[in-house]
């Protein structure tokens, strides 16, 4: 018997990747995250129990496990997007070695993939970005020490935040000393879903963009000058003259 943590990518059921497919079809067990995951991910599945999470505190999640594990039935436990950002899957890994019970995590595409593609954008461009922050508000839950905005800005850097849309403008004013009002940025609602709409700007306008669209949840910043930049160096990799192990 194993648990699956299964990454069921950013709402496109065609994003999931073919061993998170399978083991969902396959498993007698699924819980799934169901206010991020749709429905249509679990389609085909042959499970005989299938329990939406977003109904249960942790005790009663590992209590499902558990009896999964007394009769030796297989868990797929499906996280929207990613399960190791944010996918509140450390507390429940804590529980099962605790417990002795097996699991595995099964990599998904995350929210920041999905919008890079929705944006035509390379986040990391030579000369530009060569590192990606993903990083989110803190409201209810405190950051450490270090990882406040204004530390994880001076590096000027792309950015993607998530948990944050409610909190848009003050996190504006922190990040304008460090990336000017005329940096690119964008604001993705539900990416891949039917439904998915964005707003694309400037720090110095992207609030009275995204107040206009109404974005009040599930929906990822993203800021940085690659969103924007034509003026970069080409890369090593595909430059005529650059040999490697390939292209000698």
């Amino acid at each position: 018997m194993t648990v699956y943590f299964i990454g069921a990518g950013p709402g496109d059921p065609e994003l999931i990747t073919v061993k998170g497919q399978r083991l969902i079809r396959s498993c007698p067990v699924i819980i799934y995250a169901g206010s991020l995951v749709p429905a249509a991910v679990l389609e085909g599945h042959q499970a005989s129990q299938v329990v939406n999470s977003a109904e249960l505190h942790l005790e009663q999640i590992v209590e499902l496990i558990k009896t999964a594990h007394a009769k030796g039935f297989d868990v797929a436990r499906v996280h929207s997007g990613d399960p190791s950002l944010y996918g509140a899957i450390g507390e429940q890994i804590r529980c099962l070695r605790e417990l002795g019970i097996p699991f595995q995590i099964v990599p998904g595409v995350t929210a920041v993939a999905a919008c890079a593609a929705l944006l035509e954008a390379e986040l990391t461009l030579p000369d530009i970005a060569q590192s990606v922050i993903l990083t989110r508000y803190a409201d209810k839950t405190r950051m450490p020490a270090g990882e406040e905005f204004a530390s994880l800005a001076q590096h000027g850097t792309t950015m993607a935040i998530h948990l944050g849309v409610n909190h848009l403008e003050k996190i504006v004013a922190e990040l304008l000393p460090h990336y000017g009002a005329d940096c690119p940025i964008a604001v993705v609602h539900r990416a891949t879903w039917p439904d998915q709409d964005w707003a694309v700007g400037t720090l110095g306008d992207i609030t009275e963009k995204v107040a206009a669209k109404g974005f009040r949840r599930t929906a990822l910043i993203v800021v940085g000058r690659v969103l924007a930049s034509g003026s970069f160096s080409e890369s090593s990799l595909y430059r005529a003259g650059h040999a490697h192990l390939y292209r000698p």
